[in-house]
């Protein structure tokens, strides 16, 4: 009896020992920590295992280590947090490394740095959630691939910093199928939606087209507002007509440039927040360069691009929500 007990006893000492003991499940490198990485970064680390790690970095070394109190404070679970030296410090332990960064040629500097020769080989995963073209998404793939470093695919998004801060944001996402159920979880950590579509950088040219639209919309949704407004027709009035006719779109119905038609719309706060004109500018330029490789005819693009290039560079504009349009256009407020 004695025997059983002590064996017994032995025995749940190797579970107990078993259950406590840290296991390192998967280490994460995330690059870039802007408006919308900071906020992107905060929700993954919060919801990974304690036995994960992730690695920040951004030159901006306060944003890194402000980020980094902001974990450790909050921490009530979530991955341990490292602040890393440089991008290769960031991605050399890590089995994942994600980038948001704002151009083409930041994406392009920072892999150049992660991949230097001296990068010990592994199978990592890298997810660039930047909004860039198709084609120098597709050269650091390449990059990636030459390098023997593992798999690079794109994950650009879609809902702005608020839904980065809320962890709603959609992914639409370029990578093999054979990556698609490793990728859609971790993304998921980071937002409410998963699209795929596609190889790899189909999931920019899908964002690209969407906001190539979206840019197109908004301008003719604030033509119409003010169009009909100047006719003599209620803003809300006008509003409530076009969505529930053939003219109802995202600008109109959700994001509605006019004051005082949808409650916590930009425009009724002065066209604070939201998506940013120059953000809009640059996506409709990418946009655009995209469609000239693909030699796909645009009608509107570039007259379109040229209305938010003048928009900007009008003062009451600058810095403000895209919808701001109406105002450039001399809406009534």
């Amino acid at each position: 009896m004695r025997a059983r007990l002590v064996a017994w006893g032995f025995f749940r000492a190797q579970q107990r020992a078993f259950s406590t003991t840290p296991r390192r499940l998967e280490s994460y490198g995330f690059i870039g920590l802007g408006q919308m990485g900071y906020q992107m970064a905060k929700n993954l680390q919060s919801k990974l295992s304690p036995s994960d790690s992730v690695r920040l970095f951004d030159i901006n070394i306060n944003a890194t280590k402000r980020l980094a109190e902001e974990m450790k404070v909050s921490q009530t679970g979530g991955a341990a947090v490292e602040v890393s030296r440089n991008a290769n410090d960031a991605a050399r332990e890590s089995d994942i490394v994600i980038t948001v960064l704002p151009e083409p040629s930041h994406v392009k500097s920072v892999y150049r740095e992660i991949l230097s020769p001296d990068l010990p080989g592994k199978a990592r995963v890298y997810i660039d959630c930047s909004t860039i073209d198709p084609s120098s998404s597709r050269e650091v793939a390449r990059w990636v691939a030459d390098a023997n470093q593992g798999q690079f695919v794109d994950a650009p998004m879609s809902g702005g910093v608020v839904g980065a801060t809320a962890g709603t944001l959609t992914f639409m996402l370029g990578a093999p199928d054979a990556l698609v159920p490793r990728l859609e979880p971790l993304l998921l950590r980071m937002g409410k939606r998963v699209l795929h579509c596609g190889a790899q950088g189909n999931g920019l040219s899908a964002k690209l087209a969407n906001n190539y639209l979206l840019a197109i919309n908004n301008i003719a949704t604030a033509e119409a507002m003010n169009l009909g407004i100047k006719w003599g027709l209620d803003p809300k009035t006008l509003a409530n007509i076009i969505n529930v006719s053939t003219g109802r779109c995202w600008p109109s119905e959700v994001n509605n440039p006019v004051k005082g038609v949808v409650e916590g719309a930009p425009a009724s706060r002065d066209y604070s927040g939201g998506f940013g004109i120059s953000l809009m500018k640059k996506d409709l330029k990418l946009a655009i360069v995209a469609a000239k490789e693909a030699d796909a005819k645009l009608e509107l693009g570039d007259r379109a691009r040229q209305v938010y290039e003048e928009a900007e560079q009008v003062g009451s504009c600058r810095g403000r929500d895209f919808s701001v349009i109406y105002r450039f256009l001399g809406g009534k407020e």
